[in-house]
């Protein structure tokens, strides 16, 4: 059997890690030669929207998933047309622009920042007289890892905001004073089976994840069960298929949701050790329509993003419960090259084990 991924980064290729010991086989497409997916499958390079290219990479495909969400709308839709694609498209549609997203969240009763729609520079002014100050400016489409938005802490610093993200449509946020970030991931078969794994506690830095923690430390029931009504009222209303992430504040107690990636998620990774069934090998399960593995956590876990530069494999490994997974990229500043993964039976283990790991880290960067 099969199956056909849209995008060949180190999610398709943890995605295809996760498929092979389930007697699958991969074709991935990618805009990239060098793709981190390549070496372990089938991999065909062009343009996404090359409908020649699209009907090559669809040949004898079970089915089409996805494992990054800037993937073209029309692509999604020329495949859905003639063979199953999960998730559905309409859920990139919704995830691609922040709007539309918000909107979205909106629409199902659940919270989320104060946004406005920006267009011209009067809507920006209009825009920073309902949110104040601080305030972010980001692009509505593209953008990840703090690429596409500006911090705004003053009406001073309006104008140099402008004049880097004007002339595309913007979105205008509140800031939000959050107390801590969280994810929640979730995953939803094609018989309308669901499951859901623990709060995941986000740790980031220049925009981009740095360190997740799961389960999330200090959190009561209550808010993993609203977490879980916000995923299962997502799902519900795109007919979802696989693994969603929503990226949540936590606001005095309550949960505001920032916005949701339609594919297996960073914060996620430390679900390949730390939970009885990785989120990839979950997603898999969900878009074959096969029964669901259990998403509980086995112990503690936390996981380390490897930004820019390698440790020394030795010395990671050396570290009870470490776990190293490397993306076969060449380091550079600002890139995600891997990440460790940490699991142990006692919160006071994990964070003993993560000091060593992130010591090691800093005699890397320099951080």
């Amino acid at each position: 059997m099969r199956v056909g991924v849209l995008g060949g980064g180190q999610l398709g290729r943890m995605l295809a890690l996760a498929g092979y010991p389930l007697g699958l086989r991969f074709r991935f497409l990618d805009s990239v030669a060098e793709a981190p997916a390549g070496p372990l499958a089938e991999l065909l390079v062009g343009d996404y929207t090359d409908e020649s290219l699209l009907a090559r990479f669809a040949e004898g495909l079970e089915l089409v998933t996805y494992e990054f969400e800037n993937v073209p709308l029309a692509a999604a839709t020329w495949l859905a047309e003639r063979l199953p694609v999960y998730p559905p498209p309409r859920a990139l549609e919704v995830a691609q622009d922040r709007v539309a997203e918000k909107t979205f969240f909106q629409g199902l009763g659940i919270p989320t920042p104060l946004f406005y729609p920006v267009q011209t520079h009067n809507d920006l002014l209009d825009g920073l007289e309902r949110t104040g100050f601080p305030a972010l400016l980001k692009t509505r489409r593209l953008g990840y890892d703090g690429k596409g938005q500006q911090l705004l802490r003053s009406p001073a610093e309006v104008e140099a905001a402008w004049a880097q993200l004007g002339g595309q449509p913007l979105i205008l946020e509140a800031f939000v004073p959050f107390e801590r970030e969280l994810s929640i991931l979730s995953v939803r078969s094609r018989s309308g089976q669901v499951g859901f794994y623990p709060l995941v506690e986000n740790h980031h830095a220049g925009g981009i994840l740095r360190k997740s923690l799961a389960p999330a430390p200090a959190t009561p029931a209550r808010l993993q069960h609203e977490a879980e009504s916000i995923a299962l009222r997502v799902m519900e209303k795109l007919d979802y298929v696989g693994v969603l992430a929503i990226e949540l504040f936590e606001v005095e107690g309550a949960l505001w949701a920032n916005e949701m990636a339609p594919r297996v998620h960073n914060s996620g990774h430390w679900t390949i050790e730390g939970a009885e069934t990785s989120q990839f090998e979950n997603h898999l399960r969900a878009v074959l329509g096969w029964p669901l593995g259990s998403t509980a956590a086995r112990g503690h876990a936390a996981m380390l993003n490897l930004i820019g530069e390698r440790p020394e494999a030795a010395k990671v490994l050396a570290v009870p419960g470490a776990h190293l997974h490397l993306y076969g990229k060449e380091p550079r500043p600002g890139r995600k090259v891997g990440h460790i993964t940490l699991r142990a039976d006692t919160p006071e283990a994990l964070e003993a084990h993560l000091g060593r790991l992130e010591a090691i880290m800093t005699d890397v960067t320099g951080e």
